[in-house]
């Protein structure tokens, strides 16, 4: 089955960007001058996901009105040269179709993955974090995903190898390389370095199979009443159900601020390149 699915969880609250994110939602946050979260849906239609899910919650209205027509600002810039910067965005409108669910309560990533079971339903989808910007050619990210889960028809998750001092803001992988890939039997969230399986982090990418909707209702939330997706990952691993990606590409940490401006850098040059300037 080819995946047509991507779910984007982004009903958080985006604390570390206020007060920007007092009254705007944090995937709206523009790298130059497209929002975070229209990144992530440009990497998924890559990898020909078309259906777009999207958890939200309070104040977050702008994602919506963001991927919808707006035909009072259309009509006021048609015929002039700024109609075409709204080229890409007209496109992704006219080429996916959103549906959306709003989080009631902060409860962890894989809460948020089992709010948005009705978005999905019985099939593989792909799960893209907005704020982890990754950058990659000819294949993104999420396109090298689809490839690996055509292969082995199992969970995929995209790791990066980080700094032994930062393995404990991730989930982090234990497993054996080979053929490329990580077979992985087991994953530790937010583990101390001196007991981290690997320096092998997951990065907000996942391609999962629907069986994690039942895993996510049997698991047991822990404390605060979260749901670690790493815990029903944990289920799939121990049945050979996960592999892991080590993606080729550039991921930019976008939740925080030195990444963002990173990232801002990063694609300013790029388009300053691109453009000849």
């Amino acid at each position: 089955m080819s995946i047509r699915k991507c779910l984007f969880p982004a009903a958080g609250y985006g604390t570390r960007f206020l007060p920007a994110t007092k009254a705007m939602p944090k995937e709206m946050m523009p790298i130059v001058s497209k929002p975070l979260i229209q990144y992530g849906v440009e990497e998924a239609m890559t990898a020909g996901m078309r259906e777009i899910g999207i958890v939200t919650g309070r104040g977050k209205r702008a994602i919506e009105d963001h991927f919808d027509k707006s035909y009072e600002l259309e009509n006021q810039i048609a015929g002039t040269g700024k109609e075409n910067l709204l080229a890409e965005i007209t496109e992704i409108i006219a080429r996916c179709r959103f549906s959306y669910t709003r989080q009631v309560e902060m409860l962890g990533l894989g809460h948020a993955i089992l709010v948005g079971e009705g978005l999905v339903g019985n099939e593989p989808f792909g799960v893209i974090l907005a704020d982890d910007y990754c950058v990659a050619s000819p294949d993104s990210v999420m396109q090298q995903m689809v490839k690996i889960y055509e292969k082995y028809q199992c969970s995929v998750v995209a790791v990066e190898e980080v700094s032994l001092s930062r393995v404990s803001r991730y989930g982090v992988i234990d497993g054996v390389e080979r053929d490329g890939v990580f077979r992985v039997s087991s994953m530790v969230e937010k583990p101390r370095p001196e007991s981290a399986p690997s320096q092998l982090a997951i990065i907000g990418r996942y391609i999962l199979t629907p069986d994690i909707f039942e895993i996510l209702r049997k698991i047991s939330p822990v404390s605060g009443g979260e749901l670690h997706i790493t815990d029903a990952l944990n289920v799939q691993a121990r049945n050979g159900g996960v592999i892991g990606l080590k993606f080729s590409g550039s991921r930019f940490d976008c939740g925080g601020l030195d990444g963002f401006v990173a990232a801002t850098n990063y694609t300013y040059d790029t388009l300053k390149m691109k453009s000849g300037v």
